[in-house]
């Protein structure tokens, strides 16, 4: 690591990095403790995650101040194979993930970011914001007034003390305050501990106990997929959405990398598979966090505070994070978006709808997201396809006819294609132009040669004039309207 590279990554806000740490540390712990009870296993197993994939991505990771744990999309797909086959499988099942996602990343799949479109990683944001905010409604459904008291309280702190300085991030004074406050008037509402039972000791190494067989990886490798496909995709969006918050760009494919580093390693301590996390990502950035050394103050405080002092740790009152989640949601929510449904194009509002409408009914971000690229695909492909002209001349005794095709010939616009010639016409030669035109694939080589054979059969001469490069490889690869007996396979 060279010195710019240290001082830029690592020592550029250290203040800023060390206070933010602290609190996305404290924003942690009720998460990992509820995503392992979500994956039905111990809380120290996400606990144990959500550390040290923290201080792993930090030295690993593509994307300085993002942070990386336990998430509730990876735990979803937990669910089936610790149910089916017990722990030692999912460790098992988040090494595989980490191999998986070290090799994406070499192949440089990271950088298949740039086909997500906009509307897509606005309706992943805006999804994610309101399954924040859903995730928070448990704890205000069915409880005692001083809960709903102390989360307003959380919210006025942490919108209010800004006001006053900034010197202190207000999720941090929130929750000393709100936890100071329980503890004085000794309120019976729920706590930190009454999630479950926090670790007691520091994670040791382990390998996972199950045979190595083909059986094994029979029942892993489907789930490491699926692991492997979610934390990559959940990374690679809230990479995007740090990129942009911070007005800094990022290395996917080292992320990708880094990923996978950090999976194995947890899956050798008893950690569960873990990825980017964008509330508290969103947290880190809010609070001052920039660099790397906020994403492993967040790994070392939360292993620190629930190892050393888990007594205190388990004393925090849930409305104080509460509070604290809800002011994630609310600034991740694109309300912006909201406002210019109707000034957007109508595809590009209907690709954010659809992905925000699938995550939130599916709860399950990689279906969100394969809806809103599969909807983008189809809405450009149909925009393109559109955009395609064939003028046509003819000359003066009209034997010949010129056509000048202008634009893209690909699966969507090979129909308009074929349709703009007219193959009644009695012509003894045909010229068509291709200069201005590109074609795509083999749906649009074979609308060529229906073209040009469709001439020769009606007896006229064809010259194709214009075909660049790449569209000339195709033909030369895929086209029949030049081989020998063309017209007589047309025919039949």
């Amino acid at each position: 690591m060279n010195p710019e590279t240290l001082q830029r990554d690592w020592l550029s806000n250290i203040r800023g990095d060390l206070l933010a740490g602290l609190v996305v540390a404290l924003a942690l712990i009720p998460e990992a403790i509820a995503f392992s009870i979500i994956a039905g296993v111990d809380p120290k197993v996400g606990l144990y995650a959500s550390f040290s994939i923290a201080v792993i991505i930090a030295f690993t990771g593509g994307r300085p101040g993002m942070i990386s744990a336990a998430t509730g999309a990876m735990a979803l797909v937990m669910v089936l194979l610790v149910k089916e086959h017990g722990l030692q499988y999912l460790l098992a099942a988040t090494v595989l993930t980490g191999v998986l996602q070290i090799v994406a990343g070499l192949l440089r799949l990271g950088s298949l970011m740039r086909f997500v479109s906009r509307s897509v990683i606005t309706g992943f944001v805006n999804a994610l914001a309101t399954l924040i905010f859903m995730a928070q409604l448990p704890e205000l459904t069915n409880v005692p007034w001083p809960v709903y008291a102390m989360t307003a309280a959380g919210l006025a702190i942490i919108y209010g003390f800004p006001l006053l300085t900034k010197a202190v991030p207000s999720p941090l004074v929130t929750i000393v305050v709100l936890t100071a406050v329980s503890l004085a008037l000794d309120l019976d509402i729920r706590t930190v501990g009454d999630m479950g039972q926090l670790p007691d000791s520091l994670p040791m190494f382990l390998l996972p106990d199950v045979p190595l067989n083909l059986q094994t990886l029979q029942i892993v490798l489907p789930y490491a997929l699926t692991l492997a496909v979610v934390g990559l995709l959940e990374s690679m969006m809230t990479a995007s959405i740090v990129d942009e918050l911070t007005d800094t760009s990022s290395d996917k494919n080292r992320e990708c990398v880094g990923q996978g580093v950090a999976n194995i390693a947890t899956g050798f301590i008893g950690g569960m598979a873990g990825c980017a996390m964008i509330g508290q990502s969103v947290i880190n950035v809010k609070s001052g966090g920039r660099g790397r050394l906020s994403t492993l103050v967040a790994g070392l405080f939360l292993l620190l505070m629930v190892v050393f002092l888990g007594e205190w740790v388990g004393r925090i009152p849930m409305a104080a994070l509460v509070a604290v989640m809800i002011m994630v949601s609310i600034g991740t929510f694109s309300w912006d978006s909201v406002r210019k449904l109707r000034e957007n194009p109508p595809s590009s509002s209907i690709v954010m709808l659809a992905t925000v409408a699938v995550t939130v009914i599916t709860h399950d971000l990689a279906k969100g997201v394969f809806v809103g690229v599969l909807l983008s695909g189809i809405f450009f492909a149909h925009k393109v396809g559109k955009v395609l002209r064939v003028d046509s001349s003819s000359s003066p005794d009209g034997r010949v006819r010129r056509y000048s095709v202008v634009g893209q010939v690909f699966f969507a616009s090979s129909e308009t294609f074929h349709a703009a010639f007219d193959f009644k016409e009695v012509v003894d030669q045909v010229c068509i132009d291709v200069s201005r035109a590109h074609f795509w694939d083999i749906t649009a080589i074979s609308a060529l040669d229906k073209v040009v054979l469709k001439f020769k059969r009606e007896g006229a001469d064809v010259e194709v004039v214009g075909l660049n490069e790449a569209s000339a490889t195709l033909v030369d690869r895929f086209g029949v309207h030049d081989k020998p007996d063309a017209v007589e396979q047309l025919m039949h």
